[in-house]
């Protein structure tokens, strides 16, 4: 077995956090944030149980069980190194290592406070790295250590050494139980940690805030939160949901919430924050906030990007979907859209536009219709119309700075029935497509409106339109 014991800083008050690349915001120290004890507490947890399932919670110290883990991060070694360069954003003041969950945390207890030191024993030395540890480093001996020192017991060696049947009568049998543990010849029994299925944190401020700008370290702790939370579920979220509570006595609404989302699953808390921060600097306080909460939408599952070692596809700088998503939070959702495709054969409706912020909706692929001008090899133009242009005519003949000439078509489409609903009539579409050539506009796409059926004398009424411009 190899345990790994985290001994967090003695400042219950609050406990400094070095935010993983969140930016930094107004209001707190460049790369800092500030996060209660019960949440640096379980921001630890969280990140433990991002290397093994076996993570409990003793008196104040986190502990690890990493026998399984180790194959998976290349080693002991490996691993340990990896652990040592994350403690310092995690509060923890002393690390130990041992063969057993309780001499670890002896260990680290073992250290100066302050000290931001490791301490590891191997099996073959446990008892004799134990043995001259102060009776404080168990907290079973250190409850008993006044009278036990009486007796001249100040070490756990000491203790080892006294009758087991005395010390089970006067001092009951959970310190010889504890004892046992920690020397490895008792199993021990942890009530294991683990993770929420939702994400629903919430987080009191110290004093009422009425600018959005204050919000920013206690958000970052709460999106610190939310990425260690998504990494160990390995997932993503589209979205989240940040709500804030009023005083109910000014006499305004109790609770307001600001929902963001996103085209693709992210983790990444720096983008969370841009996001929210872009909109907050717009939200009119009713009254100063009291409360934070934050909700994860649209967890799924995720992968990172897969890491290439050719240096021409190594991208540097924002990814362009979080760009774009920036872009929209600043300029207003319905300024920077997406194109998406839609199975359908009438051409003002192939193709629609959706904010770059929200996910394209599931859709089957488009249908393709039938080319026109397959004798000339060409299909549909590039550039089609907003709306399509009505063309004047002479007799039967469609007139664009001049009359035109039609090469290829009729491609007839009939479709659009299905459309109708109780509040929409259905965009009918009765067209027959051609393409035509303008002398001075060169290839165009034009269609003639059939409205009816007529007879050979009396033909039936038709309209002619320009609908796209080939390049």
């Amino acid at each position: 077995m190899w345990w790994i014991a985290l001994l967090p800083a003695p400042q219950p008050e609050a406990v400094p956090l070095a935010a993983e690349r969140l930016a930094p915001h107004a209001g707190a120290a460049p790369g800092e944030s500030v996060l209660s004890a019960e949440q640096a507490q379980r921001r630890r947890v969280w990140w433990a149980l991002r290397y093994t399932p076996r993570v409990a919670c003793v008196d104040g110290a986190v502990l690890m069980e990493l026998q399984a883990s180790l194959r998976l991060f290349g080693g002991d070694r490996a691993l340990l190194r990896r652990v040592l360069g994350e403690l310092q954003a995690l509060g923890v003041d002393r690390l130990g290592l041992a063969p057993t969950g309780r001499a670890a945390l002896a260990l680290a207890r073992s250290l100066p406070v302050g000290s931001r030191r490791a301490r590891r024993c191997r099996t073959d030395t446990l008892a004799a790295t134990l043995d001259p540890l102060p009776l404080d480093c168990l907290s079973e001996a250190g409850a008993q250590a006044a009278l036990l020192s009486r007796l001249g017991c100040r070490s756990l060696g000491q203790l080892r050494a006294l009758p087991r049947g005395g010390v089970a009568r006067r001092f009951g049998a959970s310190l010889l139980r504890a004892l046992d543990q920690a020397y490895g010849q008792q199993s021990e029994l942890f009530a294991w940690e683990s993770l929420p299925e939702q994400f629903e944190p919430s987080c009191q401020l110290p004093e009422p805030e009425a600018h959005s700008a204050a919000l920013g370290p206690p958000l970052q702790g709460l999106l610190q939160q939310l990425q260690d939370w998504l990494a160990v579920r390995q997932a993503g979220a589209t979205g989240v949901c940040l709500s804030w509570q009023h005083d109910p006595r000014r006499g305004c609404a109790p609770r307001g919430e600001l929902s963001v989302h996103s085209a693709q699953p992210s983790r990444d808390g720096a983008h969370w924050l841009r996001l929210l921060s872009e909109h907050l600097a717009r939200v009119a306080w009713e009254a100063p906030v009291q409360a934070l909460s934050l909700r994860a939408l649209g967890v799924q599952a995720w992968s990172p990007d897969t890491h290439s070692l050719l240096p021409q596809d190594q991208h540097a700088g924002e990814p362009l979907a979080q760009c774009l998503e920036r872009l929209a939070a600043r300029l207003g959702p319905q300024r920077v859209l997406q194109g998406a495709l839609q199975a359908d054969h009438r051409p003002q409706h192939r193709q629609r536009w959706w904010p770059a912020a929200t996910p394209l909706p599931a859709a089957r692929p488009p249908t393709p219709s039938a080319e026109l001008g397959q004798a000339l090899g060409w299909g549909q133009p590039a550039w089609l119309l907003p709306q399509p242009q009505a063309l004047r005519c002479v007799g039967e003949r469609p007139h664009y700075h001049g009359a035109l000439a039609l090469l290829a078509g009729p491609e007839r489409i009939e479709t659009g029935w299905w459309d109708a609903s109780a509040t929409a009539d259905a965009d009918l579409t009765l067209r027959d497509y051609f393409i035509a050539r303008s002398a001075q506009a060169g290839l165009l796409w034009v269609f003639r409106v059939r409205t009816g059926t007529g007879t050979a004398a009396e033909p039936s009424a038709a309209r002619w339109f320009l609908h796209g411009v080939f390049g």
